[in-house]
Order: structure tokens, then sequence, then C-alpha cells
């Protein structure tokens, strides 16, 4: 007979839900506003959307970094990449650090990588317990995890990974007709430009029919006991988004499904950012707020408790290579935006106006035949590649982040506040404002580097 310990020890368990399992699906190079869950009119996305109205949609979510290496580099190890390591573009984070797979896997979960998690062929430094086909675009990546979740057969709650590589370049060259194609408010509207976006929506397309079929396959498997998060490691590889750290860069899409605690429909102001999803997926599987952190578990936002989460997001850019040597740090509130260009004696240039043999490059070159005679393609150019050091942006008369309000005396204040939170924050993450790459004079000729 069970003494009455071991009894209400036993209801406990009873009473214990299971470990749900979790299924986290990143898209490459994907911005916030190119789905149709957050407004796009072009973006064919009825998965992405399908996902939407079944759980709750974030319209402040950011990354860490837009850049790929250093932005996966801190969803798997919570940490700024000061603080971890990786940060320029093609760094790892240091060896010593633990990482996600880690935490899971303590908390009795099995965990898979399918694709692009982290970046690419880095998979294997994260300790994941199976891990395929993370090279460059790698066509089988989608179906491989579909093939393992079909012939998985275990008691284990699964933590499983999936990266595609859409919408990241190369774009495909086949498109749907876009008769009213809307435009980035940053782009110069010529022909080549019009053409890059219909391809870039292509890739989005792909995109979302990935998601389709891992989200259909994971509910056939695990019914409702699971968690369907979907975001981006940044936004697209377009002249003032991928590597820049206007909203166009760091605002990415985040959409999480939760059958049974997140009501359908959901959506939700509070601002996260990519640092959090290491100790938001700790909390949903049961584990302990991890120590030493920069992120923190939004799960409270999930399970309808606050609305709240940050005050602010920190973000910072490193560069990519010769291609990008322009270092960048910036503060967001929901009302403001402050960044610091490092080197504004430098010029900014990314693949997109130094890779000749890129589908970038050809609109690029049609952007600066504008330029020699438009005014307003002129204006853009020249603010693509020559930056002041630092922007203002009031975010609430100006989303675009169109007008630099730095030098407006009426706003000395705030940029002031803005300025020392972060001085503050890049010295509390042992910012070494490090320059990588072989720099580019402001006043130079950007030749392509191929």
């Amino acid at each position: 007979m069970l003494s009455r310990r071991h009894f209400l020890a036993s209801l406990t368990l009873l009473a214990k839900p299971p470990q749900p399992n979790l299924v986290i699906f990143l898209s490459d190079d994907h911005g916030l506003l190119d789905s149709s869950v957050y407004g796009a009119k072009d973006a064919a996305t009825p998965n992405t959307q399908r996902l939407a109205n079944e759980g709750m949609v974030f319209t402040q979510a950011f990354v860490a970094s837009p850049s790929c290496a250093p932005s996966r580099a801190a969803l798997l190890t919570a940490l700024y990449p000061a603080r971890n390591g990786a940060e320029a573009n093609h760094t790892r984070p240091r060896a010593d650090l633990r990482k996600l797979p880690s935490f899971l896997k303590e908390l009795g979960y099995e965990t898979a990588a399918f694709g692009k998690v982290s970046h690419y062929r880095y998979t294997a430094d994260y300790g994941f317990d199976t891990f395929a086909h993370d090279t460059f675009h790698d066509p089988e990546a989608v179906s491989s995890a579909l093939d393992f979740l079909a012939k998985r057969n275990s008691s284990k709650p699964l933590a499983l990974f999936v990266g595609s590589n859409w919408p990241h370049v190369p774009w495909p060259t086949k498109h749907a007709d876009y008769p009213n194609l809307t435009l980035p408010a940053k782009s110069v509207p010529t022909a080549e430009t019009r053409e890059a976006r219909a391809q870039y929506l292509a890739a989005i397309s792909n995109m979302d029919n990935e998601l389709g079929k891992v989200y259909d396959a994971v509910k056939a498997k695990f019914g409702d006991n699971m968690v369907f998060l979907h975001t981006s490691d940044h936004g697209a590889q377009w002249p003032f988004g991928k590597w820049n750290l206007y909203d166009t860069g760091i605002r990415t899409p985040l959409i999480v499904s939760w059958p049974g605690v997140i009501r359908a429909g959901q959506r939700t102001n509070a601002m996260v950012q990519w640092i959090d999803i290491l100790p938001t997926l700790v909390d949903l599987a049961g584990g302990p707020a991890p120590q030493g952190l920069d992120g923190r578990s939004f799960a409270p936002v999930l399970r309808g408790r606050t609305k709240h989460h940050r005050r602010e997001i920190l973000t910072t850019h490193s560069g990519d290579g010769d291609w990008n040597v322009f270092p960048i740090r910036a503060v967001r509130t929901p009302e403001w935006k402050y960044i610091r260009n490092l080197h504004s004696e430098l010029q900014h240039s990314t693949h997109t106006n130094r890779d000749s043999t890129a589908a970038g490059y050809k609109y690029w070159q049609s952007w600066e035949r504008a330029a020699e005679s438009d005014p307003k393609a002129r204006a853009l150019v020249e603010a693509f590649k020559r930056r002041p050091a630092e922007e203002l942006y009031d975010l609430r008369k100006d989303p675009d982040e169109l007008v630099n309000l730095a030098a407006d005396p009426r706003h000395a204040r705030t940029l002031a506040q803005l300025k020392a939170r972060l001085d503050a924050w890049m010295k509390e993450t042992g910012d070494a404002q490090k320059l990588f790459g072989k720099p580019l004079p402001r006043d130079a000729e950007a030749r392509p580097l191929r």
C-alpha cells in the first residue's frame, strides 16, 4: 500500500504535462515584411499564414546580428557576438561555450538538425545528436528531415531544427508576373530591380512550400504535443537589408504555434531577440533558467502571462570578409533607433555592389546608371555607400528610416540617452570594435572583388 507521501508524489508525476516536441524552422535572408502575415502584398506565403492562424505572431522580433554566421551563433549560444566570439561572418563561437543542444539533451531530448541551422559546415561544432546537409543550398535538407522523422521510433521528446536555404541567393530565375510589384522603400525602381525582386519572391515561395511540408509532417507525427517555431536569421540580401542595422536587416518574422497553450490567431508587440530563443526552449522543455546568458525566456509571453519582454534591442554588425568592412552598432526602442557607424571614414559596400557574378550586381549597376541623371537615385546610392558617424530615426513617424535626425538639436536629449546606453552595452559585452577585412576608403572606386 502506498504511503501518503508516495501517493502525492505519483499524483504530481501524473499531473505533470509531457515535454513538448520542439520544432524550429529557419528561413534564410528573409525579412519580416516579406510575408503575407506581415502585410506583404506580393509574397505568396499560404503555409506561413496557416501557421500564423494557428499560433502567435511576433511583430517585434530581432536578430543579434544581420549576417548568417554571427546570427546563428547567437541563436545557439544565447550570447551576443562580442561575447561568443563569432562577430564577423564565417566565424565560429568559442569552443568552450555551452551550446543549445547540450541544454536540451540534459533535459532528455534527442536533438537533430537538417540544413542551414548553424552556418555552412559548422553544425558539427554544436553537438546535435544527428545532423545532415548543412552545405550551401543543399537541396536534400528538408526531404532528409522528413525521412528522418518518418523513420524515427523513440520515446524521447525531439528537438528538431530544419534550416531552409531559401530565400538566400541565388534566387530562382522563373517567377510569377507582378504587374504592380511593390519594392522596398529604399529602392531605385528600375526594370532590373523589379526583376530581382520578382526572383526573390519566387525564393520566398520555395521557403513557404518547405515550411508547409515540415509543418504537416510534424503535426502528423506529434499531434498537439508540439511547439513549432518559425523565424529567420536576418533580412533580405538587398542594399539596406542584410549586413545593415536598419529594421530591414535586423527585424525578422517569428511565429509560434503551441496547441492547447497559445490561442489561435494571436499577435504580440512584445520585443524579443534571437538570443532569447535558447532560454525559451529550455523553459518550454521544463528546465531551469540558464545562468550567465544574454538571452532570457519569452515563454511567459507565449503562455499569455505578460504582453512585454524587452524594452530595447541591441545589435551589432562587424563585416563579411573584404566584401563588407563596415562595423556598425545600434540600439532600438519601440520608438527610436540610434545607429553608430564605427568607421564612417570608410565606404560601405556589400556583395551587391562588389560581386559582378551575383544577380544583385546587375540591378545595382542599373541604380548607378539611374543616379547619373536622377537626383533621388543619386541620393540613395550615396546613402548606401557613404554613411555618417551617427544616425537617429523616429520610428513612429519614419518606420522606413529615411530621415536622419542625429544633427537635429530638438532630439539632442534622446540622442545622448541612446548613445549612453549603447556605450554601456559595448562595455558590458567586451566589444573590442575590431575591424575585420581590408577597408575600402570612403571615396575610393568600389571595384568588384570578382
